[in-house]
């Protein structure tokens, strides 16, 4: 598994983003923010590819130049 596969809790998570855990609770609630993983059956514990933590800060980046 590389680096950009590792898998994070909702803790690392939301360290890496700087926000809340409760942040991206609520985000998964309405299907925005980075994407996740869910493992196991049901309600199954949350985990976020450290991949998918860097694509979502790089299309969150706001470019006044480009205003």
């Amino acid at each position: 598994m590389s680096e950009s596969d590792t898998l994070l809790t909702t803790t690392e998570a939301a360290e890496y983003l700087q926000v809340r855990t409760s942040t991206l609770t609520y985000w998964r609630c309405k299907h925005v923010g980075p994407k996740f993983v869910r493992l196991g059956e049901g309600t199954g514990r949350v985990r976020y590819r450290r991949a998918d933590l860097v694509a979502y800060a790089a299309q969150s980046i706001d470019d006044p130049a480009a205003a």
